[in-house]
């Protein structure tokens, strides 16, 4: 509104400033050597304003003309980073759906029209490692790292390509140049930690768990503990080799991370060396609690050097009353009752898993039966239970079971991965198997019941008919039967166990007479009176009758006669 409104303002102006030219009097007399212009005021600014246009309109041709070579050019540029920017878009869409050839297609495209564009580098490695080239993906990801746009995620490239050609050292190499270009870059700060905890440079590796924690990547929580797994892992390193630094990294290990049991295990030994065992027990109470683990019911026991066996036991027995029912305390005190000769309270200890034992349940049951009876018979089954029983919780990361901790997974180099647990591939599946035998199958396998402990089938829609039995033909008198004790039960009784096993798919039928004669393992083919039977003549066949050879002419003068005779 206040456009229009000016604008009509502007107009009302000319045109006033028009009519007041319009009624000016007088002439404008330009006179230049040998020449002499006159003319009206009016005529004259009309004159000159359209001098004024002319020259305008020239100026702007001219600067159009001189202009227009840098134009094409822009245009020309404009043309072709608009190419290069759908090649780039469709080469990275062909990329996230697979397609190798239109990834490797585009990528060309965007390296002709935009080959300075990061994102062409990057389609370019991407397609060639989708296409298996990885000296092209390796040569892509080296441009971009001399450049200083795009270096990390040059850096972070040649680290993926040197992880998967298994060069540990290269890798290790390029994440400390990208640790020391961001330190705040989750990827290098992993692997170079990895490495650090894999040579045993525990320092370099707390020095970088800080660095972590000042840059945000982790909570304090998680700083807590991950600092409490490396100082525990090196003091154990450092257990023979100085002691002192050891304590003192496992003190603070157990402060920032009470419930790690190889930290508790070693702090305890060390309070218990120092006759400290109040705290050394309260330091195992509080791991137990929250992992109940056998290195843990060790160190409980032996927390009071010089004590006897019932005094450990009774001992253990206390550990185990804080976490009532679970395996661990049980194991613990049939360990103890053992050592003290004490094989009533080892059985009562196990007595609840000894119907679904695991390996150790079953082992230890074995070592009972052979320390207290001497029964190498029973020993020896609960041996070969323990061949085919449950496995026992280890220390498992990522698939991988160690016999003993480990602060770093050697799968996947994450920090804290090792738990206590049972390993994935002795859990119990509960999906029934692939095939399943069909009832008739099973029927059909089943061994025949003898027919007296035969009953009736309750499923049957009609039930079984009385016959008359047929005459059974006359037979032998049957020799004299030894004569057997009275304790013997007869013959005829049936033991429950058959009474319950499945019956066979087919029974014999009561109402049929067992035959005389044995049938005869082959049957012979007896024709009916209307069967023609087969032919014994068959139709001769003439491609099947051989040909004999044409018989040769006799020579000399027998030839001669029977040719002349013929």
């Amino acid at each position: 509104m206040v456009r229009i409104i000016l604008f009509l303002v502007l107009i009302a102006l000319a045109a006033a400033g028009a009519a007041w030219m319009a009624d000016q009097t007088g002439d404008i007399v330009l006179s230049w050597g040998g020449y002499r212009i006159s003319a009206t005021l009016p005529v004259f600014a009309l004159g000159l304003g359209i001098l004024v246009a002319a020259a305008i309109i020239v100026w702007s041709i001219i600067t159009m003309l001189w202009r227009m070579p840098r134009r094409i050019r822009h245009g020309r540029r404009e043309r072709r980073a608009a190419r290069g920017r759908n090649a780039i878009t469709q080469g990275l869409l062909a990329v996230g759906h697979g397609d190798a050839s239109a990834a490797r297609q585009h990528a060309e495209m965007a390296r002709r029209h935009a080959g300075h564009d990061p994102l062409a580098l990057l389609l370019h490695a991407q397609s060639a490692q989708l296409d298996g080239d990885r000296d092209g993906a390796r040569a892509a990801f080296r441009a971009m790292a001399e450049r200083d746009d795009t270096r990390l995620l040059g850096l972070r490239g040649l680290f993926i390509e040197a992880q998967r050609a298994d060069d540990a050292v290269a890798a290790v190499m390029i994440a400390e140049e990208a640790l020391k270009l961001a330190p705040s870059s989750p990827w290098a700060s992993h692997a170079v930690l990895g490495f650090c905890c894999a040579k045993g440079d525990w320092n370099g590796a707390l020095r970088i768990l800080d660095n972590n924690q000042t840059a945000g990547l982790i909570d304090k929580a998680t700083y807590r503990r991950q600092r409490g797994v490396l100082l525990a892992a090196r003091a154990l390193d450092l257990e023979t080799v100085d002691r002192d630094l050891s304590r003192e990294s496992v003190m603070e290990a157990v402060k920032l991370a009470p419930t790690l049991v190889p930290a508790a295990v070693l702090a305890a030994k060390y309070e218990s060396e120092a006759h400290q065992v109040r705290r050394a027990m309260r330091l195992v109470e509080a791991a137990w609690l929250a992992e109940p683990h056998p290195d843990l019911a060790d160190a409980y026991a032996h927390v009071r050097l010089g004590d006897s066996a019932k005094a450990r036991l009774v001992r253990l027995e206390t550990l185990a009353a804080k976490t009532p029912g679970h395996i661990e305390g049980a194991l613990a005190i049939a360990r103890a009752a053992i050592d003290a000769s004490e094989f009533g309270r080892a059985r009562a200890a196990l007595a609840p898993f000894t119907d679904n034992p695991t390996q150790r349940v079953a082992l230890l049951m074995a070592e009972i039966e052979r320390s207290e009876h001497g029964d190498s018979g029973r020993a020896r089954a609960w041996t070969l239970r323990a061949v085919r029983a449950r496995h026992d919780p280890a220390w498992t990361a990522d698939g991988y079971v160690s016999d003993r901790w480990r602060p770093v997974s050697p799968v996947t180099g994450r920090l804290d991965a090792f738990r206590w647990q049972t390993p994935v591939a002795s859990l119990p599946s509960d999906q029934a198997g692939a095939i399943e035998p069909a009832p008739s199958e099973d029927a059909r396998l089943a061994p025949p019941a003898a027919p007296s402990a035969l009953a009736p089938s309750e499923g049957l829609a009609e039930p079984p008919r009385e016959v008359e039995e047929a005459p059974k033909p006359a037979e032998a008198p049957p020799a004299p039967a030894p004569a057997e004790p009275a304790s013997v039960p007869p013959p005829a009784a049936a033991p429950p166990a058959a009474a319950e096993s499945p019956q066979p798919l087919f029974r014999a039928r009561a109402d049929l007479a067992k035959p005389a004669a044995p049938i005869p393992a082959v049957i012979p083919i007896i024709r009916p009176p209307d069967d023609p039977g087969i032919d014994e003549e068959a139709p001769p066949d003439e491609f099947s009758e051989q040909i004999a050879p044409a018989k040769a002419q006799a020579g000399g003068w027998r030839g001669f006669l029977t040719r002349w005779g013929g």
